[in-house]
């Protein structure tokens, strides 16, 4: 499996112990930014795992499950909406991303980041990768870990908010969505910064 291959690769460079790192929600008009971090042993291999954007929400979950199960370390971080509204959505997803590492019980050697962007507050070295959540394992464990755990919090969002219809569109601005928010206002979850130009 060539993304696991590619991790491998790079801890025969000397880095025992790799951090994949992956945000999820920078996007959308309402809710938090997600960001994971996803420590796997070498021996491990899961059949399946690419880009969680690559996958189906059905498959998704079950690797969700299968990923918190074989990886040797991990952790789901969020910023939220004021953090997003106070520092801006790149500073919020870094911090997610920050507390996603820091979460860890794990040292890693290296941390792979998705991008092209290193978090500054990551005090462990940083590789960023451009496309790395379909180069490396690591990052797109991080991914799917990040985007189904936001996912599942926009479903309980929509039993608090039912007249947004999170639940279908996950909080980006689809035309449901835009539509929603000119009928009844924004919500406290609601990104003010990024409705500027439906509003």
């Amino acid at each position: 499996m060539e993304i696991f291959d590619y991790d491998e690769a790079i801890r025969n460079e000397g880095y025992t112990i790799l951090c994949g790192v992956d945000e999820a929600g920078r996007g959308p008009l309402a809710g938090p930014v997600f960001a994971a971090a996803a420590v796997f042993m070498p021996d491990v291999e899961i059949e399946g795992l690419n880009d969680s954007k690559k996958l189906s929400e059905k498959k998704r979950e079950a690797l969700f499950d299968i990923i918190t199960e074989r990886a040797e370390d991990y952790c789901v971080a969020s910023a939220s909406v004021d953090e997003i509204e106070r520092l801006n959505i790149l500073q919020a997803t870094f911090l997610a991303m920050t507390r996603a590492v820091e979460g860890l019980r794990v040292n890693p050697g290296l941390v792979l980041v998705d991008g092209n962007r290193t978090p500054p507050a990551v005090t462990r070295p940083v590789h960023t990768i451009i496309k790395g959540d379909s180069l490396s394992a690591s990052i797109a464990a991080a991914s799917v870990l990040a985007k189904v755990s936001r996912d599942r919090l926009l479903v309980e969002m929509d039993r608090e908010y039912p007249q947004y219809c999170f639940a279908k569109h996950k909080g980006y601005g689809t035309a449901l969505h835009m539509e929603m928010i000119r009928k009844y206002g924004p919500s406290p979850v609601h990104r003010m910064s990024f409705l500027k130009n439906i509003l």
